[in-house]
């Protein structure tokens, strides 16, 4: 466990604040746990500590203490927010309508070295992460740490946005390390500065503090299309208050409003309006900073979102930190109304296939297995596996298995078989056969749709297949024959080229195209109808 470190230049802070206010901290002798100090105009100065709020002096405040800060600070920029050379301290300001300052907000700025101790693993792993935490509790300390920490062997660059970061002036703070910093001259314009410095740096981890406008997660999801790790954060408690956010959804996939024909309604015994999460998520993980000691960890967005659209959220997995700073972690128990104690969902792979950003099937053991996150165990690929297909097309199945070459039974009573095919509709509805097949321990296995390319990756799955062995999509040749069309037109002169939507794997197929032929490409829209664009520089 790594001793943390703490950097606050404190002594800058008390440079700028008026005499008697700098007296009365220094009576108080709480430096380490100062948050902010509070200037308002004809109130009396507060200053808020990690577990209070306290009076400092019962003189008012005057236009004098407020002009004495703003002369010993940087300029205010478009964001009300100012700061000290080589600090990571943050002055905001509050201004009437005639544009004159009546209150200030000084926020401390620490630089804490082992803060990410609890989540390394997690930002080495090379997975995108989203933080997500109230203000104040710890979330631009975090990225600032994980960008050192990254930076002495990746590539790092960092959009800052309000310089809270890397701190005011033109040289970055020495918290972050090896990373390279780009500011934003406009808030509005930080989605610019972050496509910029991928077009531009060559990173291979871009580190973003405060995504808050729809033009950045957009931003966001075209830079994780290219393959750059992203490390963000994002104000909300929790993953439920961000999928409710029309401007952030997109950031863990979205949702979106289906209706459904009279007969599937009637055939999936629901409402004719369900919910359904829109594209694949921009972040592979979400950190909820509950406080500064304890995390909660959603390792697979994607199913987080889909179970909590299913209407049985998944408990996260718990981080904290004990009086001594060691590590514990407290694995989430899967365990949902009407759903296995045990659950293990089969985590999306790009293949190769197209299909793999299509299928995302659940895995599915009885609470007679073994071990909590142990996976159903899987036959040999010479020994022929019995599967009963429950509202999943038969002859699509044995089809399926003939293209992999895979020895599948499919039976026609439920008891005799060993693994259990269902749609996703009918495993919501907790159809009698899929409850029965849990409580005898027979795996049940879901998917998306009822397609052959779904039911190839199933089969992939269950007999350990390789990507080589799964057989890409035939519909994918034609798309990728007319991105190398569109690459060769832009050559020859075209100014840009837009292609026909696609899917996020293809998307990605089609960004490494142009990226290999040293052309430009973005993606525009939103699922289903994203596509790429491409053009010369």
């Amino acid at each position: 466990m790594t001793q943390k470190r703490i950097t606050d230049n404190l002594d800058a802070m008390m440079g700028i604040l008026p005499p008697h206010i700098v007296e009365r901290l220094i009576q108080l002798d709480r430096s380490e746990q100062l948050l902010e100090v509070i200037l308002d105009l004809g109130r009396i100065p507060t200053a808020r500590y990690t577990d209070s709020e306290v009076a400092l002096v019962e003189q008012e405040i005057t236009h004098d203490d407020l002009a004495h800060v703003v002369e010993r600070i940087g300029a205010f920029d478009a964001d009300n927010r100012a700061g000290l050379e080589r600090t990571l301290h943050r002055i905001s300001a509050i201004r009437n309508r005639r544009g004159h300052i009546v209150g200030l907000t000084c926020r401390v700025g620490r630089a804490v070295y082992g803060t990410t101790d609890i989540i390394q693993d997690l930002i080495e792993s090379g997975k995108s992460l989203l933080l997500l935490g109230r203000p104040g509790v710890g979330k631009t300390t975090m990225l600032r740490e994980a960008a050192r920490i990254l930076a002495e062997k990746k590539r790092v660059v960092i959009v800052d946005t309000s310089n809270e970061i890397g701190g005011d002036g033109d040289v970055p703070h020495p918290a972050v390390g090896r990373a390279r910093r780009m500011q934003v001259a406009k808030p509005s314009l930080q989605h610019e500065v972050m496509i910029e410095a991928v077009e531009n740096h060559n990173p291979e981890v871009i580190v973003i503090d405060e995504i808050g406008r729809e033009l950045e997660a957009e931003a966001a999801r075209t830079i994780a299309e290219r393959g750059v790790q992203l490390i963000g954060t994002a104000h909300g408690n929790t993953l439920e208050n961000l999928l409710i956010n029309p401007t952030l959804s997109d950031l863990v996939g979205g949702i979106e409003s289906v209706t459904l024909s009279d007969e599937e309604a009637r055939r999936r015994s629901t409402q004719k309006t369900v919910l359904e999460r829109r594209s694949p998520p921009t972040f592979d993980v979400l950190i909820e900073i509950q406080t500064r000691e304890r995390l909660a960890v959603h390792r697979d967005v994607s199913e987080a979102v889909d179970s909590l659209l299913r209407g049985y959220p998944q408990p996260p997995e718990i981080r904290f930190l004990d009086e001594r700073g060691q590590v514990h972690i407290e694995q989430a128990a899967r365990q949902a109304q009407g759903a296995p104690a045990n659950h293990k969902g089969l985590r999306r792979q790009n293949t190769g296939a197209p299909e793999a950003s299509q299928y995302a099937p659940e895995s599915l053991s009885s609470a007679a297995s073994p071990a909590p996150d142990a996976a159903p165990s899987r036959p040999s690929r010479r020994q022929p596996v019995r599967i009963y297909p429950y509202g999943v097309a038969r002859n699509r199945l044995e089809q399926a298995a003939r293209r992999l070459g895979v020895p599948v039974t499919i039976v026609h009573n439920a008891d005799e078989a060993e693994a259990l095919l269902t749609l996703r509709a009918y495993y919501r509805k907790r159809q009698q056969p899929v409850v029965d097949a849990e409580q005898r321990g027979v795996p049940v296995y879901v998917l998306r749709a009822n397609t052959i390319n779904q039911m190839q990756q199933f089969l992939a799955d269950v007999f350990n297949l390789s990507a080589d062995e799964v057989p890409v999509e035939d519909s994918v040749e034609p798309i990728l024959q007319e991105t190398h069309a569109a690459i060769q037109a832009v050559l020859n002169g075209e100014r840009s080229i837009e292609l026909p939507p696609a899917t996020a794997y293809v998307r990605r197929l089609q960004h490494q195209l142009a990226r290999d032929a040293n052309l430009t490409s973005h993606s525009y829209g939103k699922d289903p109808y994203r596509r790429v664009r491409i053009f010369r520089d």
